[in-house]
């Protein structure tokens, strides 16, 4: 190899390296079928009960989810993030019902308690802002079978 060649395989180097896929663990606190979401007041909403059967993520690196479970999450607004939160909602709410998977939340962050349907909705906690609410695998490798272990908690197996 000579000295002119030397930076050419260098930024070859460099461009493959670059263009190499990069395999982050799973951002996403939770995976879920929304059944429903239910608005307080409807009009223009404080608080929100997502319904469904939820996946939660574990909270250490490595992409891990907790066996899901039907119940809800029941959310109140983060001061000065009015605006960004009931849209988000929004689109919880236009996904209720769909048969799909969606996420939100931050793996990394704290995603509110998810309760058992028995219990009496009550004690909101801050929703969790991070990417936004995103379809089933936008964010890197899901579990295969996590869609059908959701729908066989929402149907209460």
């Amino acid at each position: 190899m000579t000295r002119r060649s030397l930076p050419l395989v260098l930024a070859g180097l460099s461009l493959v390296v670059l263009a190499a896929p990069l395999r982050a663990s799973d951002p996403m606190g939770t995976y879920c079928l929304i059944e429903k979401v239910v608005f307080e007041p409807n009009d223009c909403p404080e608080r929100v009960q997502v319904w469904g059967a939820c996946a939660l993520a574990v909270q250490k690196p490595g992409g891990e989810f907790q066996k899901p479970a039907r119940g809800y999450f029941y959310y109140s607004i983060p001061k000065g993030q009015e605006d960004t939160v009931r849209a988000e909602w929004m689109d919880l709410k236009g996904l209720a019902g769909k048969d799909e998977v969606v996420g939100f939340g931050s793996r990394y962050k704290p995603l509110g308690r998810f309760r058992p349907g028995a219990e009496a909705v009550a004690n909101p906690d801050a929703y969790p802002l991070n990417v936004g609410v995103v379809k089933l695998g936008k964010y890197g490798p899901v579990p295969p079978d996590l869609l059908q272990q959701l729908r066989q908690a929402l149907r209460g197996k």
